[in-house]
């Protein structure tokens, strides 16, 4: 059995691609241990399938080339619906919606079109259609966002030598909720259920800063979100670290952050340096991760009489995790994150264009 050039290219692609089917895969493996001069027996328990089936493919590659490793047609019930109507399908779906409704289902789609709803379930699915699915995006729009990237990102992999870099926000409007009835606990084979009703009973806010470095968090609950209690919480912060460092502070652009009184504190401290984040992308301050994690694992299904109560466990919470600190990695480059941010804008400006 002798190989082209451009056969062997082609049989040991196919065997390198991941989503090929795996019977083909194991069919061009075949051809290129025979081509390579190895005998059927060896080769049938080299690739552990049965001498028969070598000799199979090898037959049928010497007889149709490439083409012999493709599957037969199969006998069965011919199609009844052509590629147009198929056509006609992806196109109804992609460029309209129904009269009473803001998307399409199966069934209103098979209703629509006359065919069953698993014929429009298999087109759907063949296609990559989810009319049910919908996402949402927020690109920025601040001038210097490449700029912004750059130095946030700067600060994380690489922080400035002895320098401190603290990602600052605020988790505003926490609600101490209680349900309206008892939390009933999970069973066996029945999960925990509660009320859908709650009894509000007051909020806080929490201000956080997170030790890029350590993960060390730094936390207080004010009653309300000002400015006074913003630089009340950086002098707190002030007080905690070592006044020898330089400290990078990470947050947003939250008008709290930029008043004449907190412009005139952090300018008095030369060894304080600000980093705002680009407008829309509270996504790069760290700080919001673990106000996550803050969410996952004390506040969604927390239950709370009084805003004492919930700012207790919210401390406990902090002293807790600083217990046992972890930071969170970083792992995106600057030139990761832009070239993801064009691929983009440039896959909705083709989606655009193909609208009009």
């Amino acid at each position: 059995m002798v190989l082209g050039r451009e056969e062997r290219e082609y049989l040991e692609r196919q065997v390198r691609r991941q989503r090929v089917a795996r019977s083909m895969s194991e069919r061009c493996r075949i051809i290129l241990r025979c081509a390579d001069g190895i005998p059927s027996k060896a080769v049938a328990a080299e690739l552990g399938v049965h001498e028969h089936t070598v000799g199979k493919w090898r037959r049928r590659f010497l007889k149709d080339r490439v083409e012999g490793l493709l599957d037969e047609a199969r006998p069965g019930r011919p199609r009844t619906i052509d590629d147009d109507q198929v056509a006609a399908v992806i196109e109804r779906t992609l460029r309209s919606t129904p009269s009473d409704a803001t998307h399409w289902s199966i069934r209103s789609m098979a209703g629509a079109t006359g065919f069953s709803h698993t014929t429009i379930c298999r087109i759907w699915t063949a296609f990559g259609l989810q009319p049910h699915r919908s996402e949402t995006f927020k690109l920025s729009s601040d001038p210097l966002f490449v700029d912004k990237v750059r130095d946030f990102v700067g600060l994380y992999l690489s922080p400035p030598n002895r320098a401190l870099v603290l990602s600052v926000d605020e988790k505003s409007q926490i609600q101490a909720l209680d349900r309206e009835q008892p939390v009933l606990p999970m069973m066996p084979g029945i999960p925990e259920r509660r009320t859908h009703s709650y009894v509000r009973h007051g909020t806080t806010s929490l201000f956080a800063a997170l030790d890029v470095a350590s993960g060390f968090v730094i936390g207080k609950c004010y009653k309300r979100h000002r400015a006074t209690e913003f630089l009340d919480f950086l002098k707190q912060v002030d007080a905690s670290i070592p006044p020898d460092l330089d400290v990078h502070i990470v947050m947003d652009n939250y008008a709290t952050h930029k008043t004449a009184r907190v412009r005139s504190w952090l300018a008095r401290r030369p060894h304080y340096h600000v980093h705002f984040t680009p407008t829309s992308a509270s996504w790069i301050n760290q700080v919001e991760r673990w106000f996550a994690e803050l969410t996952r694992k004390q506040l969604r299904r927390g239950v709370h009489t009084s805003t004492s109560q919930l700012e207790a466990d919210i401390r406990s919470f902090i002293e807790r995790h600083n217990e046992n600190p972890k930071p969170y990695r970083w792992v995106k480059s600057a030139d990761d994150i832009l070239s993801s941010v064009k691929r983009f804008c440039q896959k909705a400006e083709q989606t655009l264009c193909s609208e009009f």
